[in-house]
C-alpha cells in the first residue's frame, strides 16, 4: 500500500475531477473510478498499488458505495484501507448504515477543498 496513495470514486465527472486536481496538486497519487464496479476492478488489480485511502460517494450507479464498503471491508487483502464516504444528504441513517458496514468517515457534499486537504493531512498524519 502506497503511503500517499488516494482513490477517489464518484460518479459525478465534476466532482471526480475537482479532487482529483485538488488532490494531485497537493502531491498525492490519485486514481479515480466513476462508479463502484470500477472501484472494486481498480482494487483487485494486482499490477495496481493499493491506495490508503478512498474517498466512495454513496449515490451511484452499478454499484454504491454502502455494496463498495462491504466488499472492500470483507476481503482481507482490502479491509485495511479507509473509506471516507461522500454524501450530499448527510442523514443519520445513512451515516449509521456507512459506520455499520465498515466505514471510517464521512464527509457532507459539497465541501471546500481546505476542508478536503485538512481531512488527508489529518489521516496521513496519524498513519505517519
Amino acid at each position: 500500500m502506497s503511503e500517499k496513495r488516494i482513490l477517489v470514486v464518484d460518479d459525478e465527472p465534476f466532482i471526480r475531477r475537482s479532487l482529483e486536481f485538488i488532490l494531485k496538486k497537493n502531491g498525492f497519487a490519485v486514481h479515480s473510478a466513476a462508479n463502484g464496479k470500477e472501484a472494486i476492478d481498480l482494487l483487485k488489480n494486482e499490477n495496481e498499488a493499493k491506495p490508503a485511502l478512498i474517498f466512495l460517494d454513496v449515490m451511484m450507479p452499478k454499484m454504491n458505495g454502502f455494496e463498495v464498503v462491504k466488499m472492500v471491508k470483507n476481503d482481507p487483502n482490502l479491509r485495511d484501507i479507509t473509506i471516507i464516504l461522500l454524501t450530499a444528504k448527510g442523514q443519520d441513517v445513512d451515516r449509521q448504515r456507512g459506520f455499520e458496514l465498515g466505514a471510517d468517515d464521512f464527509m457532507i457534499k459539497p465541501f471546500s477543498p481546505s476542508k478536503l486537504l485538512e481531512v488527508v493531512d489529518l489521516f496521513f498524519a496519524e498513519k505517519a
